[in-house]
Formats: structure tokens, sequence, C-alpha cells
């Protein structure tokens, strides 16, 4: 499922129309983004929550030289499923 087929989906399962299904889903989106940013926790109860996750600063190999490179440390946004949706696909 890419983006346009999960508006036409949340559009004919809310009732509204597809530009409406558009930018919930885009509101959607930005709210979670804007919280991660932030350093919050996102949970919707059920489905699951979003988190950052932190990786460390490391050395790591340029395949093409061989030669070490230091990879500099990251925020990495990470989900983990509640239990209903975890229920429901099992």
């Amino acid at each position: 499922m890419n983006k346009s087929d999960l508006i036409a989906r949340i559009a004919s399962t809310a009732g509204i129309s597809k530009a409406a299904a558009g930018r919930a889903l885009d509101a959607t989106t930005a709210s979670i983004t804007a919280a991660l940013k932030k350093g919050d926790l996102v949970t919707l109860i059920g489905f699951g929550t979003f988190y950052l996750g932190k990786r460390a600063a490391r050395n790591g190999r340029n395949p093409r030289t061989g030669a070490t490179i230091k990879i500099k440390a990251a925020n990495s946004p990470k989900f983990r499923a509640g239990k209903s949706l975890k229920d429901a696909v099992n």
C-alpha cells in the first residue's frame, strides 16, 4: 500500500473526500515528525509508539578505497507495535 492507496482507504472509511483525507494524513505525519524532533514519544494506544533511537558515533570503512571514516552519531526514528496491532496481524 502506498500513500495514495492509504488516502483512498481513509476517505472511503471515514466518508470524507480524498482531498480532506490527504490533508489529515499530511497533518498526522507532520505532527509525529515534529514531536520526534523535540524528542517526545508519540503513543497511539493499541496501535504503537513512535520514538527516537540513538546511534553512537563509530568508525566505518569506505568500500571503494578501504579507508577508515568516522560516522557521526545520529537519531533514528523507530516504531514499536502495540498489543492490539500485533494481535490483529497474527
